[in-house]
C-alpha cells in the first residue's frame, strides 16, 4: 500500500486542469465516494492492527493533499474566467426597458372623458353583452325597427331560455341602467366598445368605441345641450371651433340633431377632409323622449333631459389625419409609435 500511496501522492501534486471538466475528473478520482482514496481506507480492513494506525495517517494525508489540490485548482480556473470576462464599461449609458404606450384611440377617448369630468360628468360603464330591453326597447326602439335586424346586429344563441342577448350597438343601455338605478339628477358620459354587424370598409368596422353622455334634471333645454357640446369642441379642437346643429331622428331622442364643427384643417375654407364643405359631421344628440324616461320610470312631466353620441375612432382619424379604420387596428408598430 505504501509504493500505492507514493505514486497517488505524485499524481496529485502533478494535476492540472484547465477546464472544469477537467476538475470534475481529478474530484471523481481522487475524492468521490467511490475513488481512489476511498477504496484504499476500505483496504484498511485488510491489514493488521499494527500496521493500520501508520497506512490511516498517510491515507488523511494524501486525502487532506487532494482536498487542497482541489480547491486550489478550482480558485485557478475562476480567476481564468474573471480575467477573461469583458470589463464593464461604465462610462455608457444605462439600458432602459421599452415600456408601452396608450393608443391612439385611448389617448384620444381619454381626454373626451377628462373634459366631460371638469364640467362635472360622471364616468360610468356596463356591459358590452346586453339584452334587448337595455339596448332597444328601453330607448323607443320598437321590435318593427331595422336596428334590430340580424344585419345590424349581434345576436347570442341563449339554450336557457326566451331572453334575446346581443352584443350592444350603442353606449346608451348604460344611460338606461344608470337611470334605473338612481334617481335625476343624472349627469353622465358612458365610454365604451360597441358592435354593429357591418362590412369592414376603410370607413366601417364590426367593433368602435363610443362616448354618448346622458343629462337629467329639471327644467334641462336644448340651450344646456349646445352649450356643453359647443363648450366640449372649443376645449377638443381649438377656442375658435364654431359648432351647428342640423335637424335629425333618433328613436331615443326627440327633437334631434345632428353636430357639425367648422374642419379644423381648412378652418372652415373648404379642403378634401370637410368635401368642401367647411363642415364635419361629429355625432348626434337631443332631448330625451319622454317614453324613455317612462321606460325607467322617471316623470316625464318633472324631468327633461338631453343626450348625445359620438364615435371616437371617426374623431381621431379626421383629426389625425387617418385614411382607414382598419389601420387603427392592424397593430403595426410603425404607426403606432407616432402617437
Amino acid at each position: 500500500m505504501a509504493d500505492n500511496i507514493d505514486q497517488i501522492k505524485r499524481e496529485i501534486e502533478s494535476f492540472a486542469a484547465e477546464t472544469r471538466e477537467e476538475l470534475e475528473n481529478f474530484r471523481l478520482r481522487f475524492l468521490a465516494r467511490k475513488g481512489i482514496i476511498s477504496r484504499l481506507f476500505d483496504e484498511l480492513k485488510l491489514m493488521s492492527s499494527d500496521e493500520r494506525p501508520a497506512a490511516g495517517r498517510k491515507l488523511n494525508e494524501i486525502r487532506k493533499l487532494a482536498e487542497e489540490r482541489f480547491d486550489y485548482l478550482k480558485s485557478e480556473l475562476e480567476k481564468k474566467s474573471a480575467q477573461s470576462a469583458p470589463e464593464t464599461d461604465y462610462t455608457l449609458p444605462a439600458r432602459t426597458k421599452a415600456t408601452g404606450h396608450e393608443n391612439i384611440i385611448l389617448q384620444t377617448l381619454g381626454e373626451f372623458v377628462r373634459i366631460f369630468r371638469e364640467i362635472g360628468f360622471k364616468v360610468t360603464e356596463g356591459p358590452e353583452l346586453e339584452d334587448e330591453f337595455h339596448n332597444f326597447d328601453a330607448l323607443n326602439t320598437p321590435e318593427h325597427h331595422p336596428a334590430r335586424d340580424l344585419q345590424d346586429t349581434f345576436y347570442i344563441l341563449n339554450k336557457f331560455n326566451n331572453k334575446k342577448y346581443l352584443l350592444r350597438t350603442h353606449t346608451s343601455p348604460v344611460q338606461i341602467r344608470t337611470m334605473l338605478a338612481n334617481k335625476p339628477p343624472v349627469r353622465i358620459v358612458c365610454p365604451g366598445k360597441v358592435f354593429r354587424n357591418e362590412t369592414v370598409t376603410p370607413k366601417n368596422y364590426f367593433m368602435f368605441h363610443q362616448v354618448e353622455g346622458l343629462c337629467v334634471d329639471e327644467n334641462v333645454t336644448m340651450r344646456d345641450l349646445k352649450s356643453v357640446l359647443s363648450y366640449f369642441f372649443r376645449k377638443f379642437y381649438g377656442e375658435n371651433t364654431r359648432t351647428r346643429f342640423i335637424p335629425s331622428f333618433f328613436p331615443f331622442t326627440e327633437p334631434s340633431a345632428q353636430v357639425d364643427i367648422t374642419c379644423f384643417i381648412c378652418r372652415g375654407a373648404g379642403c378634401k377632409t370637410c368635401k368642401n364643405s367647411g363642415w364635419l359631421e361629429i355625432g348626434g344628440c337631443g332631448m330625451v323622449d319622454p317614453n324613455v324616461f317612462e321606460a325607467v320610470g322617471y316623470d316625464p312631466e318633472k324631468y327633461t333631459g338631453y343626450a348625445f353620441g359620438m364615435g371616437i375612432e371617426r374623431i381621431a382619424m379626421m383629426k389625425y389625419g387617418i385614411p382607414d379604420i382598419r389601420i387603427l387596428y392592424g397593430n403595426d408598430i410603425r404607426f403606432i409609435e407616432q402617437f
